[in-house]
């Protein structure tokens, strides 16, 4: 099980230096790759790029490009830039992101996610591998019919026209359709305790076309708080989480809130949810059970989290990625380091 770092998103002009330089300390203690966000603030295309041009070993993971926000034409030229000029290093991730970005950033309308990103991810490949683009879908049609516009192919020749294409998805549809069309997944709310049944969906989407999913990496983002008293280590991951299960999205569509369902969690989560659209947010916060939070996250000291990591290699990761919840720099530096030590003394990694 590789190692890796997500920085998520960033919203001050003090961030991206700090998180160049956690980007090279984790690439100087082998981490494997750094993925970037984007939503509705900072975009992930800018920041990777910069931190390739100041690294030399680590990827740089897109966590994800939003296919509402780019065609997939565009997707696909961007993706061959980046892999180009950072030597083969760039892993394309993509999602359709909520409803609320794609209808209220983009304008464009949310419904039929799969069959979108079906298509889109089909557009993605058929350029990188430099065919002429053509396709007459339910979502995406080049060229236009009736106009000028011919299939054209991509005018350079990609560092890896097969270069690793990733999935952020949740429901069982779409970890089916990962297993089916994608090179990875990028999970979120990731428990070793709850993957079999997510795992299981991913292979039946393969079995479906025969794919064979040795190499598929499986790769959750795990947010991480080092220190003795676990109770209190949870306590920075509360707000994150009460985010997500109670905001992230509505009432009636909340893809977090739904796994959580899954996971057993429903009643708490719905809970949760209440209490944060009626702007409670700190008794959101409170009302997050620390099981969750302790399956979905590394809290502890070294020991524990070495037990962790052993838990989450078992279950069918292949890379994990941790998020440091830390108040200062100092101190995200640490987490890296912990995690680095805890994953060498249980004996995993490459």
């Amino acid at each position: 099980m590789r190692l890796g770092l997500s920085l998520g998103y960033w919203g001050s002009a003090a961030e991206p230096a700090a998180h160049l330089a956690l980007t090279k300390e984790a690439e100087s203690l082998g981490y494997s790759v750094v993925w970037a966000a984007e939503a509705y603030g900072s975009d992930t295309v800018t920041m990777l790029t910069w931190l390739a041009a100041h690294t030399s070993t680590i990827d740089v993971g897109a966590g994800v490009m939003q296919i509402p926000a780019r065609a997939a034409t565009m997707t696909a030229m961007t993706a061959a830039s980046l892999d180009a000029l950072s030597g083969g290093r760039f892993r394309l991730g993509l999602g359709v992101s909520g409803p609320q970005v794609s209808e209220g950033w983009y304008g464009v309308p949310f419904a039929k996610p799969l069959g979108r990103t079906r298509e889109y991810v089909q557009v993605v490949r058929a350029a990188l591998a430099r065919e002429k683009v053509a396709i007459d879908g339910e979502h995406i049609t080049l060229p236009l019919p009736g106009g000028p516009g011919k299939a054209l192919q991509l005018a350079m020749r990609p560092e890896r026209p097969d270069l690793p294409i990733y999935l952020a998805v949740i429901g069982p549809k779409n970890l089916a359709l990962a297993g089916e069309i994608a090179d990875g997944w990028l999970a979120v709310f990731f428990a070793p305790e709850h993957a079999a049944e997510q795992l299981a969906h991913v292979r039946a989407g393969a079995a479906g076309t025969g794919r064979d999913l040795s190499a598929f990496d499986v790769v959750p983002t795990v947010p991480v708080v080092v220190g003795d008293d676990v109770v209190a280590a949870a306590d920075p991951v509360r707000a994150y989480t009460a985010l997500y299960l109670g905001g992230m999205g509505s009432r009636k569509q909340n893809f977090y809130n739904n796994l959580a369902h899954r996971m057993g969690f429903g009643e708490a989560a719905d809970k949760v949810q209440d209490l944060y659209l009626e702007r409670r947010h700190r008794e959101a916060m409170a009302a997050v059970p620390h099981e969750f939070i302790d399956r979905v996250s590394l809290i502890g000291g070294p020991a524990r989290i070495a037990d962790r990591l052993v838990a989450y290699a078992e279950a069918g990761v292949t890379t994990l990625s941790i998020t440091p919840f830390a108040a200062t720099h100092e101190e995200r530096v640490n987490t890296l380091r912990v995690v680095a030590e805890a994953a060498a003394t249980a004996g995993l990694g490459e």
